[in-house]
């Protein structure tokens, strides 16, 4: 019997979040696996790790607080699985020196919060990339969930674009920094043109929450760049309501049970589920394993010299249908029998394939680069 259950006063934004994290452990984690949880907070998914009867468990947190939780939960709930805590930032810390056994150790790496952080600076998303990379063994995954910057960016950009298009001689009802919906409110700090590639920081508050996040935009492009020098190979990014809709006959039953006014009868998402949901996005990327078939090959994407348009369009996504074991073995060779092999240009047109900013909405996709 699944463990996945919130409260029915949670919010829609909890509910939706816990079921996006404990649908992306059922597809990818195998029993008896050892995963490696980064930023993994106060043990807030002990449950689900239980579920999935993992054989080992290493939790990774800035916090000391959060190590503590996360450590006194283990201890106190005798769970199936053995565990180490670390208290590190995997984005600015070489985790190889304080981990040296763990290295090629872990199955699975994931970081199910707070990846958007790391993308304050490029060192920092860099060093990331190269922990998670060093923690894998080859054919694990990185997988995990973070704001979707192709919504979110989209949606600002007509705000913007509604604002200065409007009349001089009317009073302006529109600020073009901030992007309200009945869920939530997003607010950048300055008004840009570009994406930038680090640093874009914005503010998100939830109805429901007292507390505003901060955060900044996770440039895909960059992320796919960094996780190949890395040795890391996309495999996918994709809208948690594309994610929902792909796998709808496994999961609606889980957003069916978590509580009401998210999804109807038939398990289709109600606008304001699909709204909050339409924020995140799941991040997919595999170690290479020499000695299996090749996963998903990588786009190539030149250091310094793409321009901006370019880098702002993304390579097909996968079919996010498939389960843990049918990820692996989609090689080049038969992607090119389907009649859909990658070229060495760099990722494409954006009207050719989908968005590498995560798809969003439909009417918010982009149709061609800017």
């Amino acid at each position: 019997m699944s463990t996945f259950a919130c409260s029915r006063t949670e919010s829609t934004h909890h509910r939706l979040y816990e079921f996006a994290k404990a649908a992306l452990i059922k597809i990818f984690v195998s029993p008896y696996a050892t995963v490696c949880d980064l930023y993994c907070g106060g043990g807030a998914d002990a449950d689900k790790w239980d579920e999935a009867q993992i054989g080992h468990y290493i939790g990774v947190d800035v916090l000391s607080s959060g190590i503590s939780e996360a450590r006194e939960i283990f201890e106190s709930q005798r769970k199936t699985y053995t565990a180490d805590f670390y208290e590190l930032d995997p984005s600015m810390e070489n985790l190889e020196s304080h981990l040296q056994e763990k290295e090629n150790l872990a199955d699975i790496v994931c970081c199910l919060q707070h990846l958007q952080l790391c993308f304050e600076t490029e060192e920092r998303a860099r060093r990331l990339l190269h922990n998670v990379s060093s923690l894998l063994k080859p054919g694990g995954y990185f997988f995990g969930i973070t704001p979707d910057s192709s919504t979110i960016w989209a949606k600002y950009q007509k705000n913007v674009e509604a604002y200065h298009n409007k009349s001089t001689s009317m009073k302006p009802n529109i600020v073009p920094n901030c992007i309200r919906s009945e869920s939530y409110m997003i607010t950048f700090e300055v008004e840009e043109e570009k994406f930038p590639f680090f640093g874009k920081k914005y503010q998100l508050k939830f109805a429901s929450d007292m507390s505003t996040e901060t955060h900044c935009l996770v440039h895909f492009p960059s992320l796919i760049r960094l996780a190949r020098e890395a040795g890391l190979e996309y495999v996918e990014i994709q809208n948690l309501t594309e994610f929902y809709d792909d796998n709808r006959a496994q999961f609606a039953g889980m957003l069916l049970n978590s509580g009401p006014n998210l999804v109807d009868p038939r398990g289709r998402l109600l606008p304001r589920s699909y709204d909050v949901l339409g924020l995140y996005t799941t991040f997919i990327f595999q170690k290479p394993d020499p000695d299996t078939v090749p996963p998903i090959v990588t786009p190539s994407l030149q250091d310094g010299s793409y321009n901006h348009d370019e880098v702002l369009t993304q390579a097909p996504k996968s079919d996010a249908k498939r389960g843990h074991g049918e990820w692996q073995g989609t090689s080049r060779r038969d992607d090119e029998k389907n009649g859909h092999a990658e070229t060495s240009h760099g990722l494409g047109k954006i009207t050719e394939q989908k968005g590498i900013l995560g798809p969003g909405p439909a009417d918010l996709r982009f149709s061609e680069a800017f």
